[in-house]
């Protein structure tokens, strides 16, 4: 059984590189076995105690919280305490978590600053996303937003609980699970991409030059094709070569207890994951040249995550994604490890089927559709706006001749100029003043008794203008009122209605009833 040492905390670590499950559990890391001398004179590597090894990135978007919450807690002597005698099952169903409430006052305290800040990150990171879409104006319900991150409890932002640590632990778990899924899964959609784009291009190409870049594609595929033998990863062949050439000591004189020593960089007693992926840069220099046309990065990348999963399917039997020195060590001594079948390389195990590619091509195309038709309906939408723009200029236009008319009407009815209000006309009731004077003047002059109203005169004259009560009437003898005087030429009378008119007085008629027209002519010679 395992033996408890003073680097029970460095298991921890080794596991945040994998599986966060299993972190907890490795805090029951072992002491590492002693190396014997042997003739390879390797010595063993000082320990340095209380010195934390590099912490690694799990490759979650929440990695530094995850660190983080595992460092403090590592911290609590109580808590580590616990875990060393909590199983698997027990730390499944979440009864870890609850010791979480023993936990001293100035880790909780710790915890729960860092829980603050993890979702003030998370919220930096929801406005910003809703910022890149154009929606600066849109409220954000973050409590809402939140939901979709479950590895916290969104609804008690501000202290970090039992549930907390549940849900950190549990969808870690989740997470790393499916970590390498996905990223398979990417890389698929790269090669494709690849693919439909080479594709594409040569459809743009004459048959000449379709030809050519045909044989050119031909000839890097060969070309990166002839390279060493790739041995089989996890192999004595393949360890051997790298405790030659890495480390150089003699192949001969191989020790799988020393070479796994050699090569826990953290010392914690396992092999991690990137602890494994570094043993295969040896394999991986064989294949890909970052300086060759016809080597990709992003293909090496995935090949040497092709060999640590096949290793740790091999040698990881608990499958907590961490080799222990007695895993490998049985591991050295199956057949698979002494007599190996040869490995497939990436450009003998092609990445995707002939299907996938078919259904890859016809899912672009329904995107291309779909962004084709978008397309045509916003410009069919900004053609309509335009239009709608153009009719309210009209409209605009329209009611600003309209303003401009009636401001050009308001203009033509101002009062008139002062010099013109100084030539004013005089009032008719001063004229009519006159006329009534004229009338008496004409009846004083009128035979007493009836006075009959000239033919065609209208018989109201005399009712509105009556004669004042007492008034002498006129000498008998005279039937007539006094005639004008005769000498006053025509033309004299046009002359002096003419001036009159422009005056604005009334002017002399000749079509005047017999018996008025003198009345009318004394009024004209009034001053």
């Amino acid at each position: 059984m395992r033996s408890c040492v003073h680097n029970k905390m460095w298991g921890s670590r080794a596991f945040l590189a994998g599986w966060l499950l299993l972190l907890l559990v490795q805090l029951l890391c072992l002491e590492a076995v002693p190396i014997s001398i042997d003739k390879t004179k390797v010595k063993e590597p000082e320990k340095k105690p209380e010195e934390p090894p590099a912490s690694v990135d799990t490759g979650l978007h929440y990695d530094r919280y995850l660190r983080e919450v595992i460092d403090f807690l590592e911290k609590d002597q109580h808590f580590r305490e616990k875990l060393h005698n909590t199983d698997m099952e027990d730390i499944k169903q979440g009864k870890l978590a609850k010791e979480l409430d023993f936990v001293s006052h100035h880790v909780r305290t710790k915890l729960d600053e860092l829980k603050r800040q993890e979702v003030n990150r998370l919220r930096t990171l929801i406005k910003a996303k809703q910022d890149l879409e154009g929606g600066n104006d849109i409220a954000v319900d973050h409590q809402a937003l939140l939901k979709q991150f479950e590895y916290l409890n969104h609804m008690n932002p501000h202290t970090f609980e039992v549930e907390d640590l549940d849900r950190l632990i549990r969808s870690a778990t989740k997470d790393l699970e499916n970590y390498d899924k996905e990223r398979h899964e990417e890389f698929k959609r790269y090669e494709m991409m690849k693919e439909h784009d080479r594709r594409e291009h040569l459809k743009t190409l004459d048959d000449e030059e379709r030809k050519k870049e045909e044989e050119h594609f031909e000839e890097m595929k060969k070309k990166h094709a002839d390279h060493p033998k790739v041995n089989h990863p996890g192999s004595q062949n393949q360890l051997k070569e790298v405790w030659e050439e890495a480390d150089g000591l003699d192949p001969e004189d191989f020790d799988p207890k020393t070479f796994f020593n050699l090569h826990d960089t953290n010392g914690d007693g396992f092999f991690d994951e990137q602890e494994l992926e570094a043993l295969f840069t040896k394999e991986l220099e064989k294949i890909y040249d970052p300086t060759n046309e016809e080597d990709d990065m992003v293909e090496m990348e995935e090949e040497r995550l092709r060999m640590r999963e096949h290793v740790m399917n091999e040698v990881d039997s608990n499958k907590d994604r961490l080799v222990s020195l007695d895993e490998f060590l049985v591991a050295t001594k199956k057949k698979e490890f002494l007599e190996p079948d040869s490995w497939e390389t990436l450009e003998q195990n092609q990445a995707y089927t002939d299907d996938e590619m078919r259904e890859f091509e016809e899912h672009l195309a329904q995107q291309e559709q779909d962004l084709n038709q978008k397309a045509f309906d916003l410009q069919k939408q900004r053609d309509e706006l335009e239009r709608q723009q153009e009719q309210l200029n009209a409209q605009k236009m329209e009611l600003q001749q309209a303003v401009e008319h009636m401001e050009r009407l308001k203009s033509q009815k101002v009062d008139p100029p002062p010099e013109v209000l100084g030539n004013a006309v005089p009032e008719i009731p001063a004229v009519d003043s006159q006329l009534h004077e004229a009338q008496q003047q004409g009846h004083d002059s009128a035979p007493q008794g009836h006075h009959p109203v000239p033919e065609g005169h209208d018989p109201a004259l005399q009712e509105h203008h009556p004669l004042p009560e007492g008034h002498d009437p006129a000498p008998q003898g005279h039937d007539s009122a006094p005639q004008a005087p005769q000498d006053i030429p025509q033309e004299h009378h046009g002359q002096e209605n003419q001036n009159q008119a422009q005056q604005g007085l009334p002017q002399t008629h000749d079509n005047i009833p017999p018996g008025h027209q003198e009345v009318v002519q004394s009024q004209n010679q009034l001053p």
